[in-house]
């Protein structure tokens, strides 16, 4: 993400909102200027109703010009804010899976929300009030030195050591807030760690350690913030005491000038004026130098986030017919997981028709679910070709390839939201009737019509309110929604109960007849009525067939399936 390029495409409302605040700082700058002619004109018994005039109308000025420069300034920082955060969603949205998962997604979010919040800062109006604290603090060193350039060498010295030590304590500031948004995101991460596993941790009975563990993350958190806190609060002292000791300089000094004559007292009364003006800016400048240090620190990990790997790009193909055989063919597909000890896949090769049931069988950690993840193209083959109706899923711009498959999860992920737009979530524009068919292929208009608000019912995170067979096969009717060309389903009848298993399986017979139905089974009424099974170990494949040639001729499904039939033979 090129945060310059953000920046530069609200310039012009930075730039106003500066070029304002300038202008009120040139009306604070005459303020002094002014009061001093004030002094003259009632010490000389002139008039004085044009000094006033002029000061109230500087007043006045400086206040709307303050009012509208802030509100420059904080629009184009909610503008840059808006446009990283969109370009930091959407590049996470098109990241690839496996650098996601790399990810810890409490830090994710510490990133896109309270990072960004803090590079807002920066950019906007930190970044200003450097520009106008310093002009202002320019303007009042320059009249400073036309009124008495001797005091103002006085008052540069005390101001000058003050404002080295904040610099000093402004890098150390970075440093700090670096450490302290590590410590935020660990803590971000832990908690939603246990919070996504919340029904685990009662059930366990972890409560007091996960809370102990989240305190100690916290207490890391407290402790580098505080030492941001620390170092912060030390710019404003390190220029009170400057501007005291100046002031003091000033005061004792200028004072017994006025005495001896050689400085007029409305000279003296301007200079105090503007040393008190120099100290809010220098103070000002110098507490949104630590604001920008800090901002870095968020705008590098920003950064740092939105240069994650992306899948690759392409233009969706129109949706037409694919006439290509077979349905989905792997030839020699090898796949290993980063870090991963041995391949996910070796070597397999198959080949399957456009139509019909397949199931796949294999002890856990086979490597089953990757070939469904190697078909979506959520991981990249090693070595090998995946081809999907003759053509390589190397060469299909990923939204084609996607809307041509159809994917229900082992978990049935469902979004916040209604049953209706879970149900639509791929297809927005689908018509009541598709709906209707989906709805009753995947056995559940009795549940539906059930529901108090029907499909408008609003569902919980994670599609609480539904029963896990009911969410399972609410996500069914969604991919069945799509009319795929081939169907996957990752151990879909899991959570069914015998009459849903029974009615579903008669609608993936009815679906099969029309695309290529590929499931993940784990029981064996699954696999006995699949057209062929293919059964998977230690990434290859050792096997394919119907169920009686396989129960004949293959000893691991013949086990597998026997450790299905032999709880059912108990409980005869």
């Amino acid at each position: 993400m090129n945060i310059s390029k953000i920046v530069r495409g609200h310039r012009l409302l930075l730039a106003a909102g500066v070029v304002l605040g300038l202008a009120g700082t040139a009306a604070t700058l005459l303020q002094p200027l002014l009061i001093g002619r004030l002094i003259e004109a009632v010490a000389t018994d002139a008039p004085t109703t044009w000094p006033i005039v002029s000061i109230a109308a500087l007043f006045l000025a400086d206040a709307a010009l303050a009012a509208a420069h802030f509100y420059l300034i904080g629009r184009a920082g909610e503008n840059i804010v808006l446009d990283m955060r969109t370009t930091l969603t959407g590049r996470l949205l098109h990241s690839r899976i496996p650098a996601f998962d790399r990810l810890e997604h409490g830090d994710v979010f510490t990133r896109t929300v309270a990072d960004t919040s803090l590079a807002r800062v920066a950019l906007s109006s930190s970044a200003a009030q450097i520009v106008t604290s310093g002009f202002t603090a320019l303007g009042c060193v320059a009249v400073m030195a036309w009124i008495d350039w001797k005091m103002l060498l006085a008052t540069v010295g005390c101001l000058g050591a003050a404002s080295a030590i904040a610099l000093t304590v402004a890098r150390a500031v970075r440093k700090a807030a670096v450490a302290n948004r590590e410590d935020t995101s660990a803590y971000g991460s832990g908690l939603l760690r246990v919070l996504g596993a919340l029904t685990t941790v009662k059930a366990s009975r972890a409560e007091r350690r996960e809370a102990e563990h989240l305190g100690g993350l916290a207490e890391a958190a407290r402790t580098s913030g505080i030492r941001v806190t620390r170092l912060s609060a030390l710019l404003m002292p390190a220029m009170n005491v400057g501007t005291q000791v100046s002031l003091a300089v000033v005061i004792t000094w200028g004072m017994a000038r006025t005495a001896t004559g050689s400085l007029p007292p409305q000279d003296l009364t301007a200079f105090i004026m503007y040393l008190f003006y120099l100290v809010a800016p220098l103070v000002t400048f110098f507490m949104s130098l630590g604001e920008l240090q800090q901002g870095r620190a968020a705008i590098d990990r920003v950064r740092e986030l939105a240069a994650i790997e992306q899948e690759p790009g392409g233009t969706a193909a129109p949706r037409t017919a694919l006439t290509g055989r077979p349905a989905v063919e792997f030839e020699d597909v090898s796949f290993t997981y980063e870090g991963g000890a041995a391949p996910a896949t070796d070597g397999v090769s198959f080949s399957l028709p456009a139509t019909g049931v397949t199931a796949v069988v294999g002890p856990s950690g086979a490597g089953k679910t990757t070939l469904f993840q190697l078909i979506e193209r959520f991981h990249t083959p090693d070595s090998g070709t995946i081809r999907l109706s003759g053509t390589s899923t190397a060469a299909m711009p990923l939204d084609f390839l996607r809307s041509r498959i159809g994917l229900v999860e082992q978990d049935a992920p469902l979004l916040r939201g209604t049953v209706r737009e879970n149900l639509t979530y791929a297809c927005p524009d689908a018509g009541e009737d598709d709906i209707a068919r989906a709805v009753a292929a995947a056995h559940l208009t009795d549940v539906i019509d059930a529901l108090p608000d029907g499909l408008d019912t609003r569902l919980g995170e994670g599609g609480s309110g539904l029963s896990g067979g009911q969410r399972q096969r609410l996500a069914i009717a969604r991919a069945l929604l799509t009319r795929p060309d081939v169907l996957l389903l990752d151990e879909a009848t899991s959570h069914l109960d015998s009459d849903s298993e029974r009615a579903l399986r008669d609608a993936i017979t009815e679906i099969s007849t029309r695309c290529q139905v590929l499931a993940i089974a784990h029981r064996l009424s699954t696999t006995i009525g699949a057209d062929r099974i293919l059964v998977i170990e230690d990434g290859r494949l050792r096997a394919s067939g119907t169920h009686a040639e396989l129960m004949e001729q293959d000893s691991t499904y013949r086990r597998l399936a026997e450790g299905q039939l032999a709880p059912v033979g108990a409980a005869a």
